[in-house]
């Protein structure tokens, strides 16, 4: 599942089944070297110790809790736990093209709202937003779907269907 989300998140994904969100536009004095490194060995492993961070990034486990603490509070990162919708009875995946009529964010805060969907972007191409939904099956997936169209503002859409999943991943490093 993509991970990117509708308030501006991006997210670096872990083979622990977790995942760390960096915040875009977050406060870029607590984005030095060192908490740049912090957030990539949490990418790696958001269940990493504190003491094995510290001593691949040079500090102590105390300083490491309170550097990711601060990042923590700040909205720099989120740590989450990042499930497969397959193992959750979610066995249709689906990105949704939109089209709309209306101010684009409000239009996007609206459909970041409906519980089926899990990612929302506005987008510059043939269409206004795109959004990721997970639904039990195709039946589930046409009532999402009516729900999106009911949105007021909303003009078109166009589903395409997930059927295999090739790659996905987050482990980008920090800029």
């Amino acid at each position: 599942m993509a991970t990117s989300t509708h308030d501006g998140r991006t997210a670096g994904h872990t083979s622990h089944g977790r995942r760390v969100i960096l915040r875009e536009g977050a406060n870029h004095a607590l984005l030095d070297e060192v908490a740049k490194r912090i957030i990539e060995q949490l990418q790696e492993d958001g269940r990493r110790p504190y003491a094995t961070i510290g001593r691949a990034v040079g500090l102590s486990e105390a300083a490491v809790r309170q550097r990711v603490q601060r990042l923590l509070d700040a909205g720099v990162m989120q740590i989450v736990a990042v499930t497969d919708p397959l193992q959750l009875g979610f066995a249709r995946q689906a990105m949704v093209g939109v089209r709309t009529s209306a101010d684009l964010e409000e239009t996007a805060d609206r459909l970041a709202e409906l519980d089926a969907v899990d990612y929302v972007v506005i987008t510059a191409g043939s269409f206004d937003l795109l959004l990721e939904v997970v639904a039990r099956n195709d039946d589930h997936l046409l009532e999402i779907l009516k729900e999106i169209r009911a949105v007021p503002g909303v003009v078109a859409t166009e589903a395409f269907v997930y059927l295999k999943l090739r790659k996905q991943t987050y482990t980008w490093g920090t800029p």
